[in-house]
């Protein structure tokens, strides 16, 4: 089967996290990707390589990438922030990046997979277990 594809926009002070996640709820969707993502935040809230806390960056913000994997089972980001400098910030999507003006976003539904998030006693996450849907 092949892949079907989304597109959403989000407005001003929307949650980039939690409106993929409600996307993918809404959608029952069984295993999906970021194809592409630009928009830009007013504040990002992520957490760098390694790091336990969250780290909150205020300002304006433009996306310069957005990757992951989402499902109505659960879901993991990246992204890639540049400030008005051009400094680019990279790390792990966290609830509160709020949209300034737009995040204009494509999604990819993965028609033949279903995405679980499995506990990993190695990592100590729940991490990404891929499972066939046998259609």
């Amino acid at each position: 089967m092949m892949m079907e594809t989304f597109a959403l926009r989000l407005h001003p002070g929307d949650d980039l996290l939690l409106a993929m996640d409600t996307f993918a709820q809404e959608h029952e969707l069984e295993a999906a990707c970021v194809l592409a993502c630009v928009g830009s935040l007013t504040q990002a809230t992520l957490r760098f390589a390694n790091q336990e806390n969250a780290a909150v960056l205020n300002g304006h913000f433009e996306i310069v990438a957005l990757t992951g994997t989402l499902a109505k089972h659960g879901s993991h980001y990246h992204i890639a922030i540049a400030d008005e400098t051009g400094r680019t910030y990279g790390a792990h999507l966290l609830e509160g990046c709020l949209i300034y003006t737009t995040a204009e976003i494509v999604i990819g539904a993965l028609p033949d997979l279903r995405f679980l998030r499995t506990h990993d006693s190695k990592t100590g996450y729940p991490e990404l277990d891929i499972q066939p849907t046998g259609g």
